[in-house]
């Protein structure tokens, strides 16, 4: 894979972002600003899971039921373990397309994509199916997984409102917690040290596909 596919990713979000800044209203991007602002206040970065620290075990279903432990991948090899938001998110879909472009590659370094969301199984179910991924999509319901490693947060009461009547947030997450995950990566080794964390408050930034390939080159 070039370079120029390694950026894509992000030149698709960016171009994504500005696509809606140019037809959001003031008061649109100031809810947008209000909240992340309110999730940098929790100070996320510090409390959750980063570059050294172990792995916290889990096992998870995807949407059909059947049960993915996470140390039971590791076995096989390094994980990536990244969070999306949700299916109704363009920027998690235009993510998850990506990685699933970058797929062979990663399994080229023996590593393993899990990707862990908040929405209902039958949803999830929906997404996969949807872009044809190819890797395991887990159903965190509840963010219980998200919680542990310190990457959930409550939306503001604004954006909540917002995601409530707009997106419907509660038919794909199955409550009224309004709560989302950071759409963290982590890239876990074989013994389960966390050697590589992208950890951003804004979910318009994710990963660099380039960065993870780098780093499993050297595991």
């Amino acid at each position: 894979m070039s370079i120029l596919e390694h950026t894509a990713l992000q030149n698709a979000l960016n171009a994504k972002q500005t696509g809606w800044e140019a037809k959001a209203t003031d008061a649109q991007k100031a809810m947008t600003a209000e909240n992340l602002e309110a999730i940098i206040a929790t100070h996320f970065k510090e409390n959750a899971i980063n570059v050294g620290d172990n792995m916290i075990d889990f096992t998870l279903k995807n949407a059909l039921g059947e049960c993915t432990n996470l140390q039971n991948t590791l076995n096989k090899g390094p994980v990536i373990l990244t969070w999306y938001r949700g299916g109704w998110c363009p920027y998690c879909n235009l993510t998850l397309q990506f990685s699933q472009n970058s797929l062979p590659e990663f399994k080229n370094y023996g590593a393993t994509l899990l990707a862990l969301t908040p929405e209902l199984p039958d949803k999830s179910l929906s997404t996969k199916e949807k872009h044809s991924l190819q890797f395991e999509v887990l159903s965190d319901v509840g963010n219980k997984v998200a919680k542990q490693y310190g990457l959930s947060y409550k939306l503001t009461d604004a954006l909540a409102e917002v995601y409530k009547n707009g997106v419907g947030l509660k038919n794909y997450n199955g409550d009224d917690s309004s709560e989302l995950p950071i759409t963290a990566t982590y890239i876990i080794d074989k013994t389960g040290l966390v050697q590589y964390a992208f950890l951003d408050a804004d979910y318009r930034k994710r990963a660099s596909i380039s960065e993870i390939i780098e780093v499993l080159k050297i595991l």
